[in-house]
């Protein structure tokens, strides 16, 4: 048994999660800081990963008791949806939060080198790089990561989180969307025509 549950009661482990995967916010702001919602809705989806993949598993022993089922085989070693796909959720998983994690860090050095040196006066309308194919790559980073982590460690939390948190972004980037026409005018309808929102268009 000691074996099987290796992976449980790491606490140190899962504050190490929290804080590398939260240190991921400081790339999300835009040039007006987003509000808390947002980043909350983010950090509680982090939280409850850690706690639940390293600390103890709440809400799969909760729904095995309340519903009769048996937990999954991989929820004693790491991976909650052995049964129905295999170790191709912990590939999945890997790829999707590498590709979140490049669309976040390049999208906030385009912000950074062009848009927010508007403070000295030399700032303009983003539309290089990332941006060029996708108006938002930081908040489709962050969808990917989350989704890469379910696809690592599925809990009901998780379940429940995951739209609220897209929810959540695509209101944040639809608002933000509103001050750049208000900023830009015709430059940001023309380029807005030009790019998806979070995905390329064909």
């Amino acid at each position: 048994m000691e074996t099987t549950l290796g992976h449980y009661n790491m606490w140190g482990a899962a504050l190490i999660w929290i804080i590398l995967y939260s240190l991921i916010l400081i790339f999300l702001p835009f040039y007006k800081k987003c509000g808390r919602k947002p980043k909350t809705a983010y950090l509680a989806f982090i939280i409850a990963f850690a706690l639940e993949m390293f600390g103890i598993p709440f809400s799969l022993y909760f729904a095995g008791w309340a519903f009769g089922i048996h937990l999954p085989e991989g929820v004693f070693w790491g991976h909650t949806l052995i049964n129905s796909i295999g170790h191709a959720g912990m590939y999945i998983g890997i790829v999707l939060m590498i590709t979140g994690l490049i669309l976040i860090v390049s999208g906030w050095q385009q912000i950074f080198k062009v848009y927010w040196s508007k403070e000295k006066g030399e700032g303009k309308l983003v539309q290089d790089g990332i941006y060029s194919y996708i108006r938002h790559p930081q908040y489709t980073g962050l969808f990917l990561i989350t989704l890469g982590m379910m696809f690592e460690w599925l809990t009901i939390p998780q379940l429940v989180m995951w739209p609220v948190i897209l929810i959540i972004y695509i209101r944040l980037a639809l608002k933000e969307e509103k001050d750049m026409l208000e900023e830009f005018g015709l430059d940001y309808s023309v380029y807005k025509d030009d790019t998806g929102m979070f995905f390329p268009k064909l």
